[in-house]
């Protein structure tokens, strides 16, 4: 009776009410007499009129941006998973990007797409857009910088870094004198156009340097350090030579820009001694999320504005106070990571990759259009690696580094990225750099980051040690191997329990390493020591409690699917474990469509739909992330399930296939070790009709006598009732998925095994 009741009163107040404001409107219509009101021009029918009113909202400012910003975050997360699969920085797919939707591609061969996508007058927006992007971005390098570091391992490093930069400043200097004539605009002075051209040969990208060093595994070593050195204060010295550069070229001659760079160096000293103690402190008084609240984020924000603002004013464009404000940031570790994370998503994946279709769309090199202009290019591309690539190698090598050392220093502080963008636009901003040089300075902003891995592997080949045999190696061989790889500190606790459960009494002839990768882009250089510490505390402290011996193992990573099942293979491991929660049990037919996880859209996944590699209504048992790794592996894959797992005394192990015989070992193994109780439920009758499989149980039963208990029935309420695992292949788990059995929500802790083709 209520929900009728409810009914009824919805009915009459919306339609009452709606009544009334009909009316009202159709008296007020008298009031419009004598107010020359306008009526719009129709169409002949009301269908016209629509249509018309539909167009042209396309054409709306709000549309285009909205329009061109769904484009280019797409283009550019595609494009720059793509160079991260062929072990590039993201960043040179998402310049490529750029390069893409402007005239040299795109706009040169559907240049109707271009002008509706990217109107002359819509510029003006996405230039707006990418200019907050940019100050948002160069506010977390500065907070990425780490002084400490320049105070207590500068030494050499401060002498490759101010080599690095003097060395290509030079060349560059020497280059300009030479193309001066030709790309400088009319009315440029040869000190400006020198000036900018020697800046843009100096510059090294710092993000993607450490990003670089992160994920080649070198963080932790002296090489490392020297290198990150180096990046910091090539980053500072060339920043601080780019605001002295814009004063100059703005004020036309190096005395008229004394005034800028006096009022520069005030700047700088009041915010060092006077900006930085107060936020200092605020830092200190909010370390955690809880109490850093958003009156507390407004002031660090405005602080960043407000210095922004400021060195605009000066005329040393407003990138420099971005950068500096991040500088001053206060030094504690826990808070940068909290500030970072509120700023960087926005800046990196929504706002920075309209600045590099913005660089993309004034890039046409489609001006290069004759042989001798691309001679010019390869001549800045050498000048550019002769600068930073031997000036570094040389100056590490005169310093005391070894070859391979200094050929990787030189490699990483050739490496240019977004930086050398920023330069170049701000360069072509103040109508220092043509379009022709311009496009040509992009293209060895290009090159030079993209030939930073190949010249990283190159050098890691040519010096690579010869393995020198051990004493060790032959009992190596015969331990067993397991590879533990966790995400959850909590799940790796479990994951190590259950190893333990398979080896613990083998006396020492097993081997365990505790991998944990982490995404890159989530980590930086400064606090990757504590990322890594607090990450493997719960684990290193059940392995103690265990009374088991660890290797642990921790790796930035740009697909964590792809190199868990890389260090599986290489590592000669003989069991990888992993774990995930309850989202196995989620999912939906669009996501199967699309490609959708939890946590993302995997292109790879997408694009195996279109191409029929993959059937597009497969049901896989696991989700896409263990499924990557599982194809990606060739040694069998436990995969645990972990719902509070905590010990292996009771383990059910049905059976609904004779795949499932692959399981007898890791039976075998759990009652050798932990005295485990197995029940076997033979469900399908497979174990009756299968030889084979019946005298592989009684084997084990001679020598663990009472600790197997074959049962012929389904598995049922009763049959789970107080078992601590239930151990299965993942043939028959997905036999059970597929079947829907209502005992599925009463199962303890899962683990599903996964067997190679050469394991069976």
């Amino acid at each position: 009776m209520k929900k009728y009741r409810n009914i009824l009163f919805y009915i009459l107040v919306i339609g009452g009410f709606s009544a009334i404001i009909y009316q009202i409107i159709d008296w007020g219509q008298y009031l419009e007499e004598g107010r020359q009101i306008v009526t719009r021009q129709t169409s002949i029918t009301p269908w016209l009129d629509f249509r018309e009113s539909f167009i042209e909202s396309f054409h709306h400012p709000l549309a285009i941006l909205l329009a061109q910003i769904v484009t280019i975050i797409v283009v550019a997360r595609f494009l720059g998973w793509i160079c991260r699969k062929i072990g590039q920085p993201t960043v040179i797919g998402e310049i490529i990007a750029g390069i893409v939707l402007g005239p040299s591609l795109i706009g040169m061969y559907f240049p109707g797409f271009t002008e509706a996508l990217f109107p002359d007058n819509s510029l003006g927006n996405l230039q707006f857009l990418s200019q907050i992007g940019l100050i948002l971005f160069m506010f977390v390098v500065g907070m990425e910088l780490d002084l400490k570091v320049l105070k207590t391992k500068a030494h050499d490093a401060i002498v490759i870094s101010h080599a690095s930069i003097i060395i290509p400043f030079t060349l560059g200097i020497g280059l300009a004198y030479y193309i001066y004539p030709s790309f400088a605009p009319e009315g440029i002075r040869f000190s400006s156009f020198a000036l900018f051209i020697a800046i843009a040969m100096s510059i090294t990208a710092f993000p993607v340097l450490a990003r670089i060093v992160q994920e080649r595994g070198i963080h932790k070593t002296r090489l490392g350090s020297v290198v990150i050195t180096c990046a910091a204060a090539d980053d500072i010295t060339a920043w601080s030579l780019l605001a002295v550069v814009i004063a100059i070229v703005k004020a036309g001659s190096f005395v008229s820009a004394l005034y800028t760079i006096g009022l520069a160096l005030g700047y700088v000293f009041l915010m060092l001694k006077f900006v930085r103690p107060f936020l200092r402190r605020i830092g200190e008084l909010h370390t955690s999320r809880e109490n850093l609240n958003k009156s507390v984020v407004a002031i660090f924000l405005l602080c960043l504005i407000l210095s922004a603002y400021t060195t605009e004013i000066i005329g040393i464009h407003a990138l420099f106070g971005a950068f500096m404000a991040g500088v001053i940031m206060p030094e504690n570790a826990r808070f940068r990571n909290i500030f970072i994370e509120k700023v960087e998503d926005v800046a990196m994946v929504l706002l920075l990759p309209l600045f590099f279709v913005f660089t993309g769309l004034r890039t046409e090199i489609g001006l290069l259009n004759n042989p001798e202009l691309w001679k010019d290019t390869a001549l800045i591309i050498l000048v550019a690696v002769t600068g930073k690539f031997l000036g570094g190698a040389l100056t590490a090598r005169f310093v005391g580094q070894n070859w391979h050392e200094s050929i990787t220093i030189g490699a990483l502080m050739n490496t240019r990225g977004l930086m050398e963008l920023v330069v170049l636009n701000i360069g072509y901003d103040l109508g220092v750099l043509s379009s022709e040089i311009f496009a040509m300075l992009v293209i060895m902003a290009l090159v030079t980051t993209f030939m930073t891995g190949p010249a990283l592997d190159l050098a890691d080949r040519i010096f690579r040690k010869k393995p020198v045999p051990d004493a060790d190696g032959i009992s190596q061989i015969r331990k067993y191997r397991i590879l533990i790889s966790f995400g959850n500190p909590i799940r790796g606790r479990s994951l190590l329990r259950l190893a333990n459960s398979l080896i613990k009494k083998s006396n020492g002839n097993v081997a365990v390493t505790v991998m944990h990768l982490s995404p890159s882009t989530e980590l930086h250089h400064y606090n990757i020591d504590e990322y890594e510490r607090e990450s493997f505390e719960p684990v290193l402290l059940e392995s103690q409690a265990l009374n088991q011996k660890i290797t642990t193992l921790f790796k930035p990573s740009n697909d964590i699917e792809s190199d868990i099942a890389e260090v599986a293979g290489k590592g000669n491991y003989d069991l990888l474990l992993i774990g995930i929660g309850q989202s196995i049990f989620e999912g939906s037919l669009l996501g199967r469509i699309l490609g959708f996880t939890t946590h993302v859209i995997n292109p790879e996944r997408i694009i195996g739909k279109f191409t029929g590699s993959e059937k597009l209504f497969a049901d896989s048992p696991f989700d896409e992330r263990t499924r990557q790794i599982i194809s990606g592996s060739k040694i069998p894959v436990g995969v645990l399930i972990d719902t509070n797992f905590e010990k292996t005394d009771r383990v059910l192990v049905p059976v609904f296939d004779r795949h499932d015989q692959t399981l007898i070992s890791y039976i075998q193994k759990i009652i050798h070790n932990a005295g485990t109780q197995v029940t076997i439920a033979d469900v399908a009758g497979v174990i009756r009709n299968e030889t084979e499989f019946k005298e592989s149980i009684r084997y084990i039963e001679q020598f663990a006598p009472n600790h197997i208990n074959l049962v012929n029935k389904p598995v049922d309420e009763e049959l789970l009732r107080g078992q601590d695992l239930l151990m299965v292949s993942d043939v028959s788990w997905k036999k059970i998925m597929d079947a829907r059995y209502p005992w599925l929500n009463l199962c303890p802790s899962i683990l599903i095994i996964h067997h190679p083709e050469k394991f069976h």
